[in-house]
Formats: structure tokens, sequence, C-alpha cells
């Protein structure tokens, strides 16, 4: 069918990712979803779609392979989620960080100039490029000053100014996003919330010790649910302009500790709350709140998810995760 949309997903395989290939395919409008993704990615996120959408290996690091994908596909949308996108991790890897996460985002967009490919383009940055701010910033605007204080957070600032650059130099249709907290089911367990649910449900089920290890419970949030992320990027490359930069985020504003005592309300076993020095960051963001009011003046989107479906989500997710891979809970107990 000739008239149907292609739709590209870098890091398909991801959680973000995952669940975006599961909403556009859910659209049921004929849109042909390719993704792609290095050989050695897992596939699990995917089992609700897989046999819907094109898989197609590359990386971002290899401007080769990009190139010959974008010249296979010829997409009318990309959506660049593909990222090292774990803070701790960044501040051991900082170089393999800045490389994926900069030089990957170039490469990318190298391939549509070289191949003039001319799709709507959406670069997934990240509200850490604010870094720690204070009471007088808040709600944090797109306009607000970039402070990255971990180095996945400045590779962040590095995609979000290539991108600015690629529509400012060659009119390459970039649209960015800062994208506040988001978490939900296929989380990965190094995220706070997810790692906590993981816990909770290996304690429940004997696989583990009744505690729940954390970091900084103090930090404050404004979450959203992943399913809602992904309608606000659909609409996105939709509704909104080239060139410029939206903040995202949820509702709901609370302290790490809050959210984890609402994950807790769901459990009927007592767990005890332990501090892990490991956990803590060199160099915290503990303040996030957005405003998102450009974003939806230009969409009309709003959240739709409650905070407590994402967490009653993500706890069952884990549950039934555990259930069927109970080897997984040795990765909480070391």
């Amino acid at each position: 069918m000739k008239n149907r949309k292609k739709v590209l997903i870098t890091g398909i395989t991801g959680f973000v990712g995952s669940h975006l290939a599961e909403y556009i395919v859910g659209l049921k409008q004929g849109y042909e979803v390719y993704g792609l993704c290095r050989w050695r990615s897992p596939r699990d996120n995917l089992s609700n779609v897989y046999d819907r959408v094109h898989m197609m290996e590359a990386d971002l690091t290899d401007l080769s392979s990009l190139v010959r994908s974008l010249e296979a596909v010829r997409p009318d949308y990309i959506f660049h989620l593909a990222a090292q996108s774990y803070v701790l991790t960044s501040f051991n890897s900082p170089i393999h960080t800045l490389w994926t996460n900069v030089i990957g985002t170039t490469n990318l967009l190298e391939a549509v100039r070289i191949t003039k490919v001319d799709p709507l383009i959406h670069i997934c940055s990240s509200s850490e490029v604010y870094g720690q701010v204070t009471e007088r910033d808040l709600p944090i605007k797109e306009t607000c000053p970039l402070r990255p204080a971990s180095p996945y957070a400045v590779s962040k600032v590095g995609e979000d100014m290539v991108a600015l650059q690629y529509w400012l130099s060659y009119k390459i249709k970039t649209l960015r996003t800062r994208m506040f907290t988001h978490t939900g089911p296929k989380r990965g367990d190094v995220f706070a919330m997810s790692f906590f649910a993981k816990q909770v449900a290996a304690g429940e089920l004997g696989l583990g010790p009744a505690t729940v290890r954390v970091g900084n419970l103090k930090s404050v949030r404004t979450f959203s649910d992943v399913r809602d992320a992904v309608r606000a990027y659909w609409i996105l490359l939709n509704k909104c302009r080239p060139g410029e930069v939206y903040n995202i985020g949820g509702d709901r504003t609370m302290t790490i500790g809050e959210a984890l005592d609402m994950l807790l309300n769901f459990s009927k076993t007592k767990f005890e709350i332990v501090v892990d020095q490991k956990l803590i960051r060199p160099s915290d963001v503990t303040l996030q709140v957005p405003c998102v009011d450009k974003f939806k003046a230009e969409t009309g989107w709003r959240p739709e998810i409650p905070f407590e479906r994402t967490l009653e989500d993500m706890l069952v997710f884990w549950r039934d995760e555990l259930k069927r891979n109970p080897w997984k809970a040795l990765t909480i107990i070391k």
C-alpha cells in the first residue's frame, strides 16, 4: 500500500520505544512501524506487537548502518528514543554516554541529510538538562537556564542543541522534548520507582528480603505515566512546529519518599526502608516541577492516567515478571 505512512523508532525495544510502538499499532490507521535496534537488544518488551513491526539492525555509532536503514525505509516520522539513559551509570561511563547520545544523534541527523529524506523528527531530550534549580525557577519553563549536573544531562544538552542546529542549518525538521519524570510497566529496574516496585514484588514472593533499598527520598518530582508520554509524543509530530522545544510532564508533584509510600499501600507485606549509599548520586537534581503550558496550548494534550494506576500497574508487572523469571530477583539482593 503506497499511501501508508512509515514511522521509524530508534530504541524501539526499550521502555518508551516499546510503549510507543504499541500505541501507534493500536491506532489502526495503517501506519507501518519500523524499529532500529542493535542485534543484541532483548525483544521482550515488544511481545505484544512484535509480529506487527518491522525490525532493522543498526547502531547509532555506525553512520553507515543508519544511512542504509533510512534509504530502505524512507520514513515520514522518526522518533529518536535510543540513548544511554541512566544517570548513575553516566558517572561511571561518561565517554560512552556522550558518544551514544551526542555522536549517535548527530549520526542519525547526518544520515537524514545524506539520504535527503524529509521526515518529522522527534528528538527526546530530558528535564535533566535544567539541572538543580531554585524555587524561583518553578515551574520550570523552556527558557530556564541549562545547568546539567551529570554526564547524562550534559549529553542531553548536546543532543538537544545538535537537533536545533540541524534545523537552523539544514531545515531538517526536528522537534525537541524535555520530558519530566515518567514511569510505568516495563520500566528498567535501574530507575527509582521501578526498582522499588521490583523489590516489593520480590519480597511478597519470598524471592528477597522484606526491605526496600533506596537513595535520596527527599527529591521532588512531577510524575507522569509512560502511556501518557507516548501519546504526547505522537501528538507532538502531528501538531507542533519544527525547530521548537517543549516541556512535557505530568501533574502529580511529590517527593520520591511520598511516591514510595503510595506504592507500599498496594502491598499487604510490611517492608523496612534502607538507605543504600551506592544509590546516592555524586551530584543530584532534587527539584523538578515543569511548566507545560506551551505544549498544552499548541496540542490540547493533558495527562489522563492517575499516578495510583501507574504504580499499581508497575507493581503488577513486576509480580508477573518475577513469577515467570524468579532469577531476576537476584539483581536486587547484591
